[in-house]
């Protein structure tokens, strides 16, 4: 058949003779739609051979997979937190319940059953309207296939043709989905892939985070709100426009009785109902069980998925591929921890309030401005300093941590410095010595304002008394007898620049003490003396085999606890003596598995412990440690908290109160806490405030209490040390304390002067501590 414009025009010649205005304008029209066929007909052709882009083919189409949030779960397999671009989770058709799918239906697409991916009736006006008229307003022609290609596959920028071009993709592709996936299965994609508001993707994720509930359990209320906020997600966001969200949800329902899913009765009495909403942030990057520990493996599992690549020869992506990340968490006693710090906190910040001085405060808080990313910009501007504070002293809307809740303000950048310095901080930790699994990681207060982990290996803090195990371990192995009494004098060490190590009480200086006398009492003068006997060098190489990696200055004062040390590496040596002297690497992750349900790597702890001190050097060390708790300085785990486990620890406070720390040992776990402030220069100026026994141990106390209330957690909490041997027991058969006076010095009240010596191989003084 020969085709050509000429006949065309002849044969609207023979139609229409005359040339009348009436003849021109039907022939201007019927050239415009012969014109506007003419060019949809390359158009389509264009877009389909893949002119403006490949097209995906129905191989392509058959292997859709989303991007999906990586989720890390505890070892009671409870979801802990996401790492996600876009927060979603798949859910199957057969958890999609009917009242959702007719309500998305009656909604969105009320033809869906009856068309091929194309709404024909709707095409006409969106051909004028979208199309000729770039009218991207004009809405009601896509089709449910047609918003899930372009779901799918988003939209591309071809210029002033990018609306005609991008509609044409997506006609096509939604017919080609037809052609793959039963009108069911296209259902699932599509509430699989759309988003809701608050950047959650997908309906499981929507149906959780504005209900808290499994989408199978939606009921046609909730359905209707979810449904209805596809229109536009942030306007009818029902945590932000309730009353909004509620409008749009009775005009759903509305709609789902006009084509008779629910009966009028039925639509009157669910739009009398309340919204019902019921907010959860477990999704979120921040909120959640563990967030610091989940920040801290995020780089590891960064590079696993860097290290490791999928069949198609790409790396796995950790915010992309939907990895199931198993770790040793356990998430009942990481709530009971992250309570605990909680708790501690609040009431301990409430008497930190009024120990430094507002003149102090300024000081600090402008030192750290300075430091600040912000200033520096600032001044690389070449704004002068006072420029600079007048700037960023200029007040702002923000919003601000309190504890009692995210409070909105208007202060300048310098007041906000100033207000979240004045925060004390706190980490806690827990291992199970045996195997080195992590059991819980509290790295904060709140990881949305104080992104510092205070657990993790880099942080470092003066250790205090907490040390002192090490040391005490060390002389044990060098051969130091339990029972050998070392006076507590003072004594000066002229080597030292006059050094003189001072204890908590006077009373002290006239005493010696056996080795679990001196622990239990923490009398520094008595560890200084054990370590001159002991050897600086041996204590240092006894506490590398314990695992502390940290820098330990071969100086006397680490007898007193002023190397900064990790908690993590601190919880790790202790773990050394409630494992018989062996110490294991620790371990966090278990497993990765991919979205299909593949094992991708399983995360063996395939290091064999190895021996750091010998079994009976480390019963006697917990031997030792239980009288800390059962009469020295963490008695008030019994008298106060009134804990009966077998349990064992050791309080640290260093100088100026700045740090204050409680390690404690049971059978099957070892719990390490550290209090203070980000800034050394913010403390308690009282003791009796600052020191471990005040600040970190109430924390652990209460995490014990917590854990020791539940049922499931009874083989750990109340699991008992192995009796001590009769020839250990034996050997710390002694008074833990008697007079260092003799009879002369006790009938005439007189005591001895302090001792002036040198420190035995010691070159250099050390900083003192307590």
């Amino acid at each position: 058949m020969n085709f050509s414009w000429q006949r065309i025009k002849n044969g609207i010649k023979t139609l229409y003779p005359r040339k009348d205005t009436l003849n021109i304008i039907t022939r201007t029209a019927l050239y415009g739609l012969i014109g506007v066929l003419g060019f949809a007909l390359v158009l389509v052709t264009l877009v389909w051979i893949g002119f403006f882009g490949q097209l995906p083919s129905k191989s392509d189409l058959k292997e859709i997979q989303h991007p999906l949030a990586s989720e890390v779960y505890s070892s009671d397999s409870v979801l802990l937190g996401k790492y996600y671009i876009q927060d979603r989770s798949p859910v199957e058709g057969k958890d999609i319940p009917e009242s959702l799918k007719k309500t998305l239906v009656a909604t969105e697409d009320v033809r869906f059953y009856r068309h091929h991916g194309i709404d024909v009736k709707s095409l006409g006006r969106v051909l004028v309207k979208s199309i000729l008229l770039q009218n991207e307003s004009s809405g009601g022609g896509s089709t449910l296939t047609q918003q899930l290609a372009k779901n799918l596959f988003p939209r591309k920028s071809y210029g002033f043709l990018s609306l005609p071009i991008n509609k044409v993709r997506e006609y096509i592709i939604a017919w080609r989905i037809e052609n793959v996936y039963s009108k069911d299965e296209i259902i699932v994609l599509y509430l699989n892939t759309i988003p809701f508001a608050d950047n959650t993707y997908g309906i499981k994720t929507a149906a959780e985070r504005f209900f808290s509930v499994p989408v199978k359990s939606l009921t046609w209320d909730q359905s209707a709100v979810l449904v209805g906020m596809l229109k536009a997600t942030h306007r009818y966001n029902p945590r932000l426009f309730p009353e909004r969200a509620l409008q749009r949800r009775n005009v759903v329902l509305a709609q789902v009785a006009k084509y008779d899913y629910i009966t009028d009765l039925e639509k009157k009495a669910l739009q009398s109902k309340p919204l019902g909403l019921r907010y959860s942030h477990t999704a979120s990057h921040n909120i959640g069980l563990a967030p610091y520990f989940r920040a801290y493996i995020q780089r590891e599992l960064l590079q696993w998925c860097k290290e490791n690549k999928k069949k198609d020869g790409t790396p796995y992506n950790l915010y992309k591929d939907g990895l199931k990340i198993y770790t040793t968490i356990d998430s009942r006693m990481q709530a009971y921890a992250e309570s605990a710090v909680q708790v501690q906190m609040k009431a301990l910040q409430a008497k930190f309030k009024g120990q430094i001085s507002r003149k102090h405060i300024d000081g600090i808080a402008k030192s750290v401005l300075k430091n600040s990313k912000q200033f520096q910009l600032l001044k690389n501007e070449g704004l002068s300093e006072k420029q600079i504070m007048d700037k960023l002293n200029k007040p702002v809307k923000t919003k601000i941590f309190t504890w009692e809740g995210e409070k909105e303000a208007t202060i300048s950048t310098f007041d906000s410095i100033k207000h979240h310095l004045q925060f004390l901080q706190a980490g806690l930790i827990a291992m199970e010595p045996h195997t080195g699994d992590v059991k819980v990681w509290v790295g904060g207060i709140n990881h949305q304002y104080f992104k510092y982990d205070h657990v993790r290996e880099s942080t470092k803090r003066q250790v205090g008394s907490t040390f002192k195990p090490i040391l005490y371990a060390a002389a044990l192995e060098k051969g130091i007898g339990p029972c050998s009494y070392i006076s507590a004098r003072k004594t000066v060490y002229t080597n030292m620049d006059d050094w003189s190590p001072e204890n908590t009480s006077d009373e002290t200086y006239e005493m010696k003490y056996s080795m679990e006398g001196g622990l239990a009492g923490s009398v520094n003068t008595v560890s200084v003396k054990l370590l001159e006997k002991t050897g600086i060098n041996n204590a240092i190489v006894t506490a590398r085999k314990m695992g502390i990696n940290s820098d330990l200055p071969a100086v006397p004062s680490i007898a007193l606890g002023t190397p900064s040390i990790s908690v993590m590496e601190m919880v790790g040596a202790y773990s050394v003596l409630a494992n018989g002297g062996l110490y294991v690497n620790r371990k966090y992750l278990t497993a990765i598995i991919d979205r299909k349900g593949r094992v991708l790597e399983d995360f063996d702890n395939d290091l064999k412990p190895e021996r750091a001190i010998s079994k009976e050097t480390s019963q006697m060390m917990v031997h030792m440690l239980k009288s800390v708790v059962s009469e020295g300085t963490a008695s008030s785990l019994r008298s106060r908290y009134g804990l009966t486990n077998d349990i064992a620890g050791k309080t640290g406070t260093t100088q100026s109160n700045v740090d204050g720390w409680f390690i404690a040992i049971m059978p099957k776990l070892v719990v390490g806490a550290w209090v203070g402030a980000d800034d050394p220069r913010m403390h308690f100026r009282s003791t009796s405030l600052g020191q471990g026994s005040a600040t970190a141990l109430p924390i652990v106390a209460r995490f014990v209490q917590k854990a020791n209330e539940d049922k499931k957690l009874k083989e750990i909490m109340q699991s008992r040390f192995a009796p001590l041997p009769e020839h250990l027991l034996s050997q710390l058969d002694c008074k833990p304390s008697k007079s260092n006076l003799n009879i002369f010095e006790k009938i005439f009240k007189k005591k001895k002067k302090v001792k002036i010596t040198k420190f035995k191989g010691a070159k250099r003084k050390g900083d003192s501590g307590k």
